[in-house]
């Protein structure tokens, strides 16, 4: 197993847009762009692999370029697939649905959002590539700039905690979560 300081998980920053956005392909607004930047201020990592969506991919080929590391883009670090829910602001989610939103919160594996993705889909692709990463970090230190759902995710599965437990985990934009890889 690498020891929680080979493998840290970032948060993309903001994009502005208040709802699940799941695969929507939303750019950074300035205020992301400097979140990320300070973010990895004094940090130093060997290898950095990014999520395929701009929030992410752009910042990581801006961080790797400039300091000289490689990049892999992997399509399954994309945040979780929210069905009909992508993109519809949680406040009018809460008014018209309430009742279901609080059914996934509590338990998302049984009550994922309507035509939303599994969260066996959901846990079998990010750990593949967790597994990916696990393997690098035997040789350095990687970043990997993902989403909030993801890292929540990853966090339970590797703190061994249910995916009840996603709603509590904080993870600001630009947040850095050290992680264990595979999991003890």
């Amino acid at each position: 197993m690498n020891s929680p300081g080979n493998i840290e998980l970032l948060r993309h920053g903001d994009t502005g847009q208040r709802s699940y956005r799941g695969q929507l392909d939303d750019a950074l607004i300035e205020l992301g762009w400097s979140q990320l930047r300070e973010a990895v201020i004094g940090r130093e990592w060997t290898h950095i692999v990014s999520s395929t969506l701009q929030r992410c991919a752009r910042f990581a080929r801006e961080l790797a370029d400039a300091r000289g590391l490689p990049l892999h883009l992997d399509a399954r670090l994309a945040e979780y697939h929210f069905g009909q829910w992508q993109g519809v602001p949680v406040e009018t989610l809460a008014q018209e649905q309430g009742d279901a939103l609080g059914r996934f919160w509590a338990d998302p594996v049984a009550n994922p959002p309507p035509g939303g993705e599994t969260f066996a889909q959901f846990r079998a692709r990010l750990a593949a590539a967790m597994d990916d990463i696990g393997a690098m970090a035997a040789h350095g230190r990687v970043l990997v700039i993902t989403h909030g759902g993801a890292i929540r995710l990853l966090r339970c599965v590797a703190e061994r905690r249910d995916f009840g437990d996603m709603a509590g985990i904080d993870v600001p934009h630009a947040s850095l979560h050290p992680i264990a890889w595979p999991p003890a």
